[in-house]
Parts: structure tokens; C-alpha cells; sequence
């Protein structure tokens, strides 16, 4: 799938920042990085994608910025998440986190049935939403709600308002989810895996939505996810997660079609395309590393077909811009100036 040429923004300000983020879990094992020294960019009106396999540290990096992690067994050990250039979300207080968290940035949960409250109906959750940051009368928030719905597509509003979350469909409940991110307009959506355990043509009725969103109200959407159709279609800008790290970086279109790091190469080998006839799909070998006690060197060594066994172990590599690239990052040692002589055949 290809996205529409005239879809694309020309974004310039930057509304999230996230630099150096670590993020530590407290376990029988000692402390985990389950996020280490993670750092990316949204720009207005952009849909960036964080894509990896399960266990890569994706949901973790939004739960991170947003200030939902489970305390006191995880934090933010360092870093800081910038948002709109003004705000440091995760140094500032708590309090004030919340005011800004649900009205300038809202996150559309991955599993619908158990993030809304099933003895709630759809509309009073997000009336509720909506009088807690903004003084408006009960009233004002209900028609608003059921605006809201309509705009997403919800059918018969009024009826849908009184439902509870038991009584929707996995579709239907995901266009609330959405709606209640939409509630208050915020500058920044995040949607973790919005499409996971809905048929196809739900999941494409979503993406449009998405798509919809952020030409009518500007927001910029990061959108966590291992489907690399969705990035395909969706996406402007694409981060590649493994291992709590961030590996590639880079323009979708570039990514998706000529990828630098191994890894991605391998993601991208791992899906069905309707231009290949394969009799079976290739695989990663092996399995993601268990962070309490990560392999040395680089992450990804012990996967890698590209690995140099007196190298990869030993060095940790950076992330660096790729040679020729002001726009493009891969943390391979395969692509470092100091290292990459030894790949030269």
C-alpha cells in the first residue's frame, strides 16, 4: 500500500522531543533498562511509527512520556520528554502531568474492552473526561460526546452514548477510544498497536480515521506497532525499536524500501508482499533478548547474520547518521566509520 502524495504535511515545529530516555523496572534481578537511551522527534501534523517485535520496549517508550508507568517498579531513570518545546513530562509535577495528559496529549489504548470502565456507559467516560479539564456544563460535554461520536463514525450516537463497552463491538469500541483522544483536541496522539484483534476491513476503516484526524484537527500521531503495512500507508517517519534501543531511523519511504540495519532487513523479509510468490515466509532466528541479562556488545548480535564474532559482542555500537544522510540514523557497527572496513569484501 502507498500512501497519497497530497497527504503529506510539511511539518516544521517539533511537538515531542524525547532525548536519552531511560526507563528502569525494579525486579528480582536487580534494576532493568527495559528503555535505554532512547531518543526521538514529532513535528507538527507528522504520523511517526515505532515498529518492533513484541518486547522491543514500544509500549514501555509511551508509557514513558505519557507518566503511566507502574511506580514504584518502574520510572525514568534519565532523560527528558520535551513536549511543544516548552514542557519536560518527565520532570515536571505530577499534577500538572495530568492537567496535560487526556487534553493536549491523549493516548488510544491497544486493548479497547479493558481500558474503558465496563460499568461506565461509553458517553458518561468521556463526559467525564472532558469537564475535568475544561469548565463546561454537563450538558456542553454531552453534545460535544455525541459530535464526537459522529465524527468517528460511531452510528446512532444518542444510542451508542448509553451502551456500556460490553455491549460494542471490538470496532465500535476502538472508534470510542479514539473519540475520547479526540475529546479535548490535543496536539499529540498516541496509538499503541490501534488496530490489534480487529478483522481487516475494521482495521482499514481505523487507519483512515487516523489518516482523517490529522488533516482536520493538525494533530501529530506516533503509532506503536509491529505491522509494517500500517507503516507503509500511514506513516511519514519510521523508528525501529529492538531491545528497549532504538537500531534505525528514517523517512518511511527510504526505510521501508532500502533499510541500512540488519534487523530491519529482516522485519521487512518476514512479511507477505502481493509483488513476491514465496512458498514460505523467512523468520528471525532466535528470540528477542531477555533484558535482565542482555548480550553483550551490540543487542542484536546474537540474531544478526551480518555479525563479525570479534567485533559485535565486544562493541557497543552508536547511532550514527548514515553515510550520505541528513535525515537517515542506524546503530550497526556494520555502517561506522571506525568499524565498517571489516564488512569491505
Amino acid at each position: 500500500m502507498q500512501k497519497e502524495e497530497n497527504e503529506v504535511l510539511a511539518p516544521i515545529d517539533l511537538v515531542l522531543e524525547v532525548k536519552n530516555l531511560r526507563t528502569t523496572i525494579r525486579t528480582n534481578y536487580g534494576l532493568v533498562n527495559v528503555v535505554k537511551d532512547v531518543s526521538l522527534e514529532i513535528k507538527k501534523g507528522e504520523i511517526v511509527a515505532l515498529v518492533g517485535e513484541s518486547g522491543s520496549g514500544k509500549t514501555m517508550t509511551a508509557l514513558s512520556i505519557l507518566g503511566l508507568l507502574p511506580e514504584p517498579q518502574a520510572k525514568i531513570a534519565s532523560g527528558n520528554v520535551i513536549f511543544e518545546g516548552e514542557k519536560d513530562l518527565a520532570h515536571i509535577d505530577k499534577e500538572e502531568l495530568r492537567r496535560i495528559r487526556g487534553s493536549r496529549v491523549s493516548m488510544i489504548f491497544q486493548d479497547s474492552m479493558t481500558a474503558l470502565n465496563p460499568i461506565m456507559t461509553c458517553g458518561q467516560q468521556i463526559v467525564e473526561e472532558i469537564k475535568a479539564h475544561e469548565d463546561i456544563s454537563g450538558e456542553e460535554a454531552r453534545m460535544r460526546t455525541l459530535e464526537l461520536f459522529h465524527s468517528v463514525g460511531i452510528p446512532e450516537p444518542e444510542l451508542r452514548f448509553r451502551q456500556h463497552p460490553y455491549e460494542m463491538s471490538g470496532g465500535m469500541r476502538q472508534r470510542v477510544m479514539i473519540a475520547m483522544a479526540l475529546a479535548c483536541r490535543p496536539s499529540l496522539i498516541i496509538a499503541d498497536e490501534p488496530t490489534t484483534n480487529l478483522d481487516v476491513s475494521i482495521q482499514a476503516q481505523i487507519l483512515e480515521l487516523l489518516k482523517q484526524i490529522r488533516k482536520d484537527i493538525g494533530a501529530s500521531i506516533l503509532i506503536i506497532t509491529h505491522n509494517l503495512g500500517i507503516v507503509a500507508w500511514l506513516c511519514d517517519r519510521v523508528y525501529v525499536m529492538y531491545g528497549g534501543q532504538i537500531l534505525e531511523s528514517g523517512p518511511m519511504e527510504k526505510l521501508l524500501t532500502t533499510p541500512s540495519h540488519p534487523y530491519t532487513t529482516l522485519l521487512l523479509k518476514s512479511i507477505p508482499r502481493a509483488d513476491e510468490r514465496k512458498s514460505r515466509l523467512e523468520s528471525i532466528p532466535g528470540d528477542v533478548p531477555d533484558l535482565a541479562r542482555p548480550p553483550s556488545g551490540c543487542v542484536f548480535h546474537p540474531r544478526c547474520p551480518d555479525r563479525k564474532d570479534n567485533i559485535c559482542p565486544n562493541i557497543t555500537p552508536r547511532l550514527l547518521p548514515l553515510r550520505g544522510s541528513t535525515n537517515e540514523e542506524v546503530k550497526c557497527l556494520k555502517f561506522d566509520p571506525e568499524y565498517s572496513d571489516n564488512w569491505v569484501t
